[in-house]
């Protein structure tokens, strides 16, 4: 066998297997649409827009930072409210201090 019945043979092999992976595209995609045709179409319920109602803006008194930026405040609560559980929403912070 030759370099160039080699050569040949490479392409004809690569380009089969490439005409097989588009054919097998093909038929996916063909199946894909076949399928989604015999589905059964259902009207899509469309459900009353309920107004939200107005929530007053609750705040808890004021939060007293003694030698700590905000972000670390923040993060300081967020932590707090993960590891015990309870929503930050039902926790009230009254100071948080820094420690020398």
């Amino acid at each position: 066998m030759t370099f160039f019945d080699s050569l040949i043979i490479l392409v004809f092999g690569l380009g089969l297997v490439f005409v097989v992976l588009i054919a097998l595209c093909g038929v996916i995609s063909l199946e894909s649409k076949l399928l989604e045709a015999f589905k059964p179409k259902k009207p899509a319920e469309k459900k009353p827009v309920e107004e939200a109602e107005e929530v007053p803006e609750a705040t808890c008194g004021e939060l007293k930072l003694i030698g700590v930026e905000e972000k670390t405040a923040a993060m300081i609560m967020a932590i707090v409210s993960d590891e015990s559980g309870i929503p930050l929403s039902e926790l009230q912070f009254k100071s948080i201090k820094a420690l020398d």
